[in-house]
């Protein structure tokens, strides 16, 4: 069975050919950093007019990659959500239009669940059933995953997503988007030990996470320092967790 996939959940165009004898016979990414890196974040609606410009010139790259034409498909599998609303409509839009035209099924697919599944097409892949720590953009999530289809959750955010922490911190810093990779650069730099942070959701039952407060205590303790590029570093060496707990 080949299946060409379609991916628009939020700032980034993913398309990919799978066979399921073969495997993954071709993909292609397009990221949208420069076209958000302005703003400090990511612009729904600039998103979602990036995706529609992206899509199909990616669809037919994947194609001429992998040799092969819209007959050999038996599949279009796009993702129906969770992630901006424009952009997910964009890629719902395009993968039900080809699979409309192409007379085969379209496939909607949950985004957490895309995840989660993902690293059954590695080479070793893990068995059923298996703990996974989702982190995906705006989603920070433990799950027990039973089965396909099979699902538990065991913790989730109450509040920011870990990716949306890191934005948050880096700007209050003055550090480029996206925060993760800037913030993790910047504390390589740092003095392990100089700052301790208090440990959210200790004092409480359950699994669930919480990074507000992280970032409040990040802000304040900013605000009392001398602003340094040094003194940046070491805050965020215990931020991005080079400070082990």
């Amino acid at each position: 069975m080949l299946i060409l996939g379609i991916e628009t959940s939020c700032d980034e165009t993913g398309i990919a050919l799978f066979d399921s004898e073969k495997g993954l016979l071709a993909d292609a990414l397009y990221s949208q950093i420069a076209v958000h890196a302005e703003y400090g974040g990511v612009v729904p609606e600039l998103a979602s007019r990036d995706h529609i410009r992206k899509t199909l010139p990616l669809v037919k790259q994947v194609f001429s990659e992998a040799g092969i034409s819209d007959k050999d498909l038996d599949g279009v599998a796009y993702t129906a959500g969770p992630g901006l609303a424009g952009a997910l409509l964009v890629g719902a839009g395009i993968a039900r239009s080809l699979a409309y035209g192409w007379n085969i099924p379209a496939i909607a697919v949950h985004h957490m669940e895309g995840h989660l599944l993902a690293p059954m097409l590695e080479d070793n892949p893990p068995e059923f059933p298996f703990v996974a720590l989702l982190v995906s953009g705006g989603h920070t999530m433990l799950v027990n995953v039973e089965g396909i289809g099979q699902y538990k959750l065991l913790g989730d955010s109450l509040d920011d997503a870990a990716g949306e922490a890191f934005d948050k911190t880096a700007k209050m810093l003055g550090l480029a988007y996206p925060g993760g990779p800037a913030v993790a650069k910047l504390a390589e730099k740092g003095e392990v030990g100089r700052y301790t942070f208090p440990r959210p959701m200790t004092d409480r039952p359950g699994l669930d996470f919480s990074f507000s407060g992280l970032k409040t205590f990040t802000l304040n303790t900013l605000q009392k320092s001398d602003k340094t590029e040094q003194t940046k570093a070491d805050i965020l060496s215990y931020v991005s967790g080079y400070k082990k707990w």
